[in-house]
C-alpha cells in the first residue's frame, strides 16, 4: 500500500526493478523467499470484453497461465471487462519471474491515490441557490468514490425521475448497514471494493458496504445528480433550494475510498478503484466520474478506463489539487480531465421602489422589505458604531425585527454580522464596504448582497433620506467573466501526450449533501472534485438529450463548450469554464472507439481526433476533422485567437456541412521555437445557426 510504481511500458524486455532490489545485484533465493510480498497489478497484452474482442473466458485462461508460471494461487482481484488483468501480492522473486512472461504489459505496485475535494461545514450559512429541475433522465452515472448516503433527501426516490435506465445491469451488494432496500429508482446500484486498502486498516467508524462515512462519494453524486428541489436545513434554519446538475439521473455508487485511523492516509487504492471501474463498465454506466487524483501517464487505471471509452462510456476524472508537486492526473485522451476554478460570484441586488438598482456579490433568495441602517438600530447600551458594524448583541430588535439591515464592513467576520442580523430578528443583510475592495458570495445566516465601497455609500445616503422605505432583494446570475483557475488546481505536463486539463469547473464553495453520520445534512467543497462532479452532470445532460450520440461526441461537446478563463494558460485551463447548463453547439470532434487502443499500441496519442491541440517544436502542422451533428445543413467558420508569438493558420477557414458530414481543417504553425516557451490560445468555429465550438492550442516550443 501506498508503493512505488515499477511499470514497465511497451515493448520494453527488462522490468525496472532497481530500487526494490540490493543495490549489489540479484537477491538470493533465501532472501527472496522470505522478502514480503507487495500488492502488484498487472495488465496483460489484449483488451476486456468491453472492446468486443475477447471472451471472459479465455482472458481467465491466459491469466491461470501467467499465475501459475510464477507460483500465485487466486489473485487479490481478477479483470476481465474494462482490461485483462488481476492484482496480487508478488515477491520480488516473482516479479522477475513475471518479467520473463510473453504477453505482460504493464506492472505496477499498487498505491494509495488521495480524494480530490475537501469539505466543509462552518461556511453553509445561507441560500442554496435556484436549481435546475429537469435533466438527464434515463442516465446513470457511476461515482467511483467513498460511497453513498441513500438516506438523503438528494437521493430520495421522488416522482418525476423520467425514462429507466435501459442497459444498467449492476446490482446492489449487501453489506453492512446496508440492504438491497437501499437501492432505488434513484439509487440503481451498489458495490464496494476494499481488498487492496485492506478491511484491517480502516478506521472503526467505517462501514463494510457501499454507505459513506466520508462524505465525499456522497457530495460529488448529489452534486452531478442530486434531485432537484431539495430544501437545505442547516443549525434548523432553511437555506434554500437544492438541485444536481442533472438530477433526473440515476447514480450508482462504487465505494472504492476509505477513511484510515490516521485521516492523512484517507484514500483509494488504485487496485480497488482499478476494480470498481471493471465493475462499472460490466454493469454499463452512462458516465463514470472518478473525483480521485494520483498516478502518471498511461497506468493501470488508464488503461481500464481506456476499457470504459471503448464500451461507450464517458469518462470524467479530476485533475487534482496538487500544483506545483504534480501534474494533472488522468493523462489518457479517452479521459476528460477537470480542474477548477474559483471565483465565479453569485450576484445579488438592491432595488429601490423607483427602480434604481445595485448589485454585489450575494446568493440571495427573493426578499422584500423595509430598509434600516444599522448604526441606527443600536441596542441599549451599545455605541453607535458597534451597531453600524453588526456585532453581536449590538442591534436592537425592536427596529431591527423583520428589516434588511444595512451593515459596514469591519470589526468582526462577515458571516459574524449575518449571524447577529438573524438573532436580531432581521430579515436581510446588506453588507457595504467602507473603502475600495473585493466583494463576497458567502453562504449567510440571511439573505445578503455585499456592495463595494461607492455603491455602498449611495445605499447609505439614499437609506437615510427615505428612511423605512422598502426594497426588493434578488438574486442574479454570476458573471462567467469573473472566474480564475484555482492557483492549487493541478496543470498538465507540456510534454504529455494531451493537452489537459481538457476543461475547468466551479470547485470552491460548492453546496452538496452529507451523510447523517456526519452530523450535518450540507456542506460546501472545494477541489477539482467539485470540478468533476458538474461535469459529469453535464454529460448526463446531453446523454440524456442525445442517446444517439457516442461518448466521444459528448466528451467533445462538453469541453468545447467552454468559455476561455483570463490569465491562465491552456495548461491550466484546458478548453476553460466549462457552461451552466447543456451545451447547443452542432459541430463535434469524433473518434472511433477503436482508435484509443490503436493509437496507444504504436505511440501516437497525439495524432487522435481529440478537440484540443498540444503541440511541440517538432510539429508545425496537425489535422483535425469536423461533423455536423445537427439536424440541417449549416455554414461554420473559424478564426484563431490569443496566441502572441506564433502565426497559427487554418484551413479552410470555412465550411458547409450537412447533417452527419465531416470535413478535415488543418492547423498551420510558423515563427520561433523557444525552448521551454509556451504560447497559447484558441481555435473558435461559429455556426450560422449560434453555436460555439472552442478548441484549445497549447504550443510548447
Amino acid at each position: 500500500m501506498g508503493g512505488r510504481a515499477v511499470g514497465r511500458a511497451l515493448g520494453c524486455g527488462v522490468l525496472a526493478l532497481a530500487a526494490t532490489l540490493p543495490a549489489t545485484g540479484l537477491a538470493v533465493a533465501d532472501e527472496a523467499a522470505t522478502a514480503p510480498a507487495t500488492l502488484t497489478l498487472v495488465t496483460l497484452q489484449g483488451a476486456g470484453t468491453a472492446a468486443g474482442r475477447a471472451d471472459a473466458s479465455d482472458l481467465l485462461a491466459r491469466q491461470d497461465a501467467v499465475l501459475a508460471s510464477i507460483g500465485v494461487g487466486e489473485p487479490t482481484y481478477r479483470w476481465t471487462t474494462a482490461l485483462n488483468g488481476f492484482a496480487a501480492p508478488l515477491t520480488d522473486a516473482q516479479l522477475h519471474e513475471l518479467d520473463d512472461q510473453p504477453g505482460v504489459v504493464a506492472i505496477e505496485a499498487d498505491q494509495v491515490r488521495p480524494l480530490a475535494g475537501r469539505t466543509s461545514f462552518a461556511a453553509v450559512r445561507g441560500a442554496a441557490g435556484s436549481p435546475r429541475l429537469k435533466g438527464g433522465a434515463g442516465v446513470v452515472i457511476g461515482v467511483v468514490d467513498s460511497g453513498i448516503a441513500p438516506g438523503s433527501p438528494a437521493f430520495a426516490a421522488v416522482p418525476g425521475l423520467g425514462a429507466s435506465p435501459r442497459d444498467f445491469a449492476g446490482e446492489c451488494v449487501e453489506g453492512e448497514g446496508w440492504s438491497v432496500e437501499e437501492c432505488t429508482r434513484k439509487v440503481v446500484g451498489a458495490r464496494w471494493f476494499v481488498n487492496g486498502f485492506g478491511a484491517d486498516r480502516i478506521r472503526s467508524s467505517e462501514t463494510l458496504s457501499a454507505l459513506d462515512d466520508l462524505g465525499h462519494g456522497t457530495q460529488v453524486a448529489s452534486v452531478a445528480a442530486g434531485n432537484a428541489g431539495v430544501t437545505v436545513r442547516v443549525d434548523d434554519r432553511d437555506a434554500g433550494q437544492f438541485g444536481g446538475v442533472a438530477p433526473q439521473a440515476r447514480v450508482a455508487a462504487y465505494k472504492a475510498c476509505w477513511g484510515a485511523p490516521d485521516p492523512s492516509g484517507d484514500g483509494c487504492s488504485t487496485a480497488d478503484v482499478v476494480s470498481a471501474v471493471d465493475a462499472a463498465v460490466a454493469d454499463r454506466v452512462d458516465v463514470l466520474s472518478l473525483a480521485l487524483a494520483g498516478g502518471e501517464g498511461i497506468d493501470t487505471l488508464q488503461r481500464a478506463l481506456l476499457g470504459a471509452a471503448e464500451a461507450d462510456i464517458v469518462v470524467v476524472g479530476a485533475a487534482g489539487n496538487a500544483a506545483g508537486s504534480a501534474y494533472a492526473a488522468h493523462a489518457g485522451p479517452w479521459v476528460t480531465t477537470v480542474g477548477a476554478a474559483v471565483g465565479r460570484m453569485s450576484r445579488g441586488r438592491i432595488t429601490l421602489p423607483g427602480g434604481r438598482t445595485w448589485t454585489g456579490g450575494g446568493r440571495p433568495v427573493a426578499v422584500a422589505g423595509r430598509l434600516v441602517l444599522a448604526g441606527d438600530a443600536a441596542a441599549p447600551g451599545a455605541t453607535r458604531t458597534a451597531a453600524a458594524q453588526c456585532r453581536p448583541g449590538a442591534l436592537d430588535t425592536r427596529q431591527v425585527a423583520d428589516r434588511i439591515v444595512v451593515c459596514r464592513r469591519g470589526g468582526i467576520g462577515r458571516i459574524d454580522k449575518s449571524d447577529a442580523v438573524a438573532l436580531a430578528g432581521g430579515r436581510a443583510m446588506v453588507l457595504v464596504n467602507r473603502r475600495p475592495g473585493a466583494v463576497s458570495a458567502d453562504l449567510h445566516a440571511v439573505p445578503t448582497v455585499h456592495l463595494a465601497a461607492t455603491a455602498g455609500r449611495e445605499l447609505t445616503r439614499w437609506a437615510a433620506r427615505h428612511p423605512d422605505t422598502r426594497v426588493r432583494m434578488t438574486r442574479v446570475g454570476g458573471d462567467p467573466g469573473t472566474r480564475r483557475t484555482a492557483p492549487w488546481s493541478a496543470a498538465g505536463d507540456p510534454r504529455g501526450a494531451a493537452l489537459k486539463p481538457d476543461a475547468v469547473a466551479d470547485g470552491d464553495a460548492v453546496l452538496g449533501a452529507l451523510p447523517d453520520s456526519t452530523g450535518r445534512g450540507w456542506g460546501v467543497f472545494n477541489g477539482s472534485s467539485a470540478a468533476t462532479a458538474h461535469a459529469s452532470g453535464l454529460a448526463a445532460l446531453v446523454r440524456s438529450a442525445h442517446p444517439d450520440y457516442s461518448a466521444a461526441v459528448v466528451r467533445s461537446l462538453v469541453v468545447t463548450a467552454a468559455r476561455r478563463v483570463p490569465g491562465s494558460s491552456a495548461l491550466q485551463q484546458g478548453s476553460g469554464a466549462l457552461p451552466g447548463r447543456a451545451p447547443t453547439a452542432h459541430l463535434a470532434l469524433d473518434v472511433a472507439p477503436g482508435a484509443w487502443r490503436r493509437a496507444l499500441r504504436t505511440h501516437s496519442l497525439a495524432d487522435l481526433n481529440t478537440s484540443s491541440l498540444l503541440l511541440s517544436a517538432r510539429q508545425r502542422t496537425a489535422v483535425r476533422t469536423l461533423t455536423n451533428i445537427g439536424t440541417r445543413p449549416e455554414y461554420f467558420s473559424v478564426t484563431a485567437r490569443g496566441f502572441t508569438s506564433h502565426q497559427v493558420r487554418v484551413q479552410p477557414l470555412a465550411v458547409r456541412l450537412a447533417p452527419g458530414e465531416s470535413a478535415r481543417f488543418t492547423i498551420t504553425v510558423s515563427g520561433p521555437s523557444t525552448p521551454g516557451r509556451l504560447d497559447d490560445g484558441e481555435l473558435v468555429w461559429l455556426g450560422a445557426r449560434g453555436g460555439v465550438t472552442r478548441v484549445p492550442v497549447a504550443l510548447t516550443r
